[in-house]
């Protein structure tokens, strides 16, 4: 396993983080054993996985906070944890309120990086700040980062204090924040958390038409606007789509490895890019993912990918936000 910085905090992470939405079961992911969640926690700490990212709006069958800090019971010191303040609670008579929340569920006395979910544009970012920043002080958090934040409200947080990074959705099939997000994180030292960065596995080859996708799966824009819970108005790109994954398939079988391997360690290759968060719901699927993170793909076949994947980045756009346009992203 590698590892990175968060910012100049000191706080060094696995470049695999454990996704935990899955966790969480319900209707995004179906039905899951918390004592499979648990068991893949102690398998990514067995490992060398030491970074897990959760959020208290994770919860529907179990809650994702709360399954997390029972995985961790003895093993908290082995652990970055990372979670997340949903956008609705930035109010700062809420701020606190829902960090104790978080803190009692995940039975810890402190959260290492303490998020931002979405903006919250109705909400003035620097009282949100004000209180963040007394958790930090208070030792409640370690560090402070964001979550889905364009060029403009990533600027205007940065002048109220410190962030350290910026989870957004980064893979092969989406490239959005390539345009001026991803150089506005550069330039401030905010490190990259990438989410699907399988694109919901789409990279991994497992769905060979678009109509193979199942309904939580076809909702981003890559889909049709009268996909079953799309709800972006757009026409999508569904043909480019697969056109591009057959392309991206080629190239693995070409290097010898899987496509999610090959994927995946072209998006570790990216500047800027701190931890991709895998989500696995087993012990199993842990083990499956860690060859990944030690393995250096071949400078020509990570070129081939990029030029591969360029036409659809385009024809994607700017807009960074999966599921709706206009962006909620500024």
């Amino acid at each position: 396993m590698r590892y990175a910085m968060l910012g100049d905090t000191g706080i060094e992470v696995s470049r695999m983080a454990l996704g935990c939405w899955p966790f969480a079961g319900g209707s995004v992911w179906g039905p899951q054993d918390d004592a499979d969640s648990i068991a893949a926690v102690h398998a990514s700490l067995d490992s060398g996985v030491t970074f897990f990212d959760t959020a208290e709006g994770y919860s529907d069958d179990s809650n994702s906070e709360e399954v997390l800090g029972r995985a961790l019971e003895g093993r908290r010191g082995e652990a970055i944890i990372a979670t997340k303040i949903g956008n609705a609670h930035l109010h700062p008579s809420m701020v606190a309120e829902h960090c104790e929340a978080s803190l009692q569920r995940l039975q810890t006395d402190y959260i290492d990086l303490y998020q931002i979910h979405w903006p919250n544009h109705d909400v003035p970012i620097e009282d949100t700040m004000t209180e963040l920043l007394k958790l930090q002080d208070s030792g409640k958090v370690r560090a402070l980062g964001v979550c889905n934040f364009g060029v403009r409200d990533l600027t205007d947080i940065l002048e109220c204090g410190a962030i350290v990074t910026n989870q957004l959705p980064y893979n092969l099939l989406w490239r959005a924040l390539e345009f001026a997000i991803k150089p506005t994180c550069v330039a401030n030292n905010v490190g990259i958390i990438c989410y699907s960065p399988l694109q919901q596995g789409l990279l991994t080859g497992r769905y060979a038409t678009p109509d193979d996708v199942p309904p939580g799966l076809s909702r981003t824009r890559h889909f049709n606007k009268d996909r079953e819970q799309a709800i972006h108005g757009e026409e999508g790109c569904e043909e480019e789509t697969f056109a591009t994954i057959a392309s991206v398939l080629k190239i693995a079988e070409e290097v010898g490895e899987h496509p999610a391997k090959v994927s995946l360690a072209w998006l570790l290759a990216q500047e800027g890019v701190t931890s991709l968060l895998v989500g696995a719901r087993n012990a199993g699927e842990v083990a499956l993912n860690i060859p990944t993170f030690d393995y250096d793909l071949p400078a020509d076949a990570a070129n081939a990918l990029s030029a591969a994947t360029e036409s659809l980045k385009h024809t994607l756009g700017e807009n960074a936000d999966f599921w709706q346009s206009p962006s909620r992203m500024r």
